[in-house]
């Protein structure tokens, strides 16, 4: 995994919130190194946003602004509905 892969992980794991680093952790942890160069960018992007409005956006709490309405979003949202294996 290159550098920047590693970094994202890192900041996607520990995020201080325990339902934020379960779900960005684990999504992170299963396609991360599928990630196209834009989808990095996206995710990257996600990451500089307080968990409280990405827990609000992902369980559709309150709308997700353009900025973050991005394919990385709705593939987040897909993801915190599939059951744990």
């Amino acid at each position: 995994m290159d550098d920047r892969r590693k970094r994202i992980l890192y900041r996607a794991k520990l995020r201080g919130m325990k339902e934020t680093d379960l779900i960005l952790g684990g999504f992170a942890e299963e396609f991360l190194a599928d990630l196209s160069p834009s989808e990095l960018d996206q995710f990257e992007t996600l990451l500089e946003e307080p968990d409280a409005n990405i827990m609000d956006w992902l369980f559709d709490r309150t709308p997700v602004p353009a900025a973050y309405d991005t394919p990385i979003m709705a593939r987040l949202k897909a993801y915190r509905l599939m059951p744990p294996v």
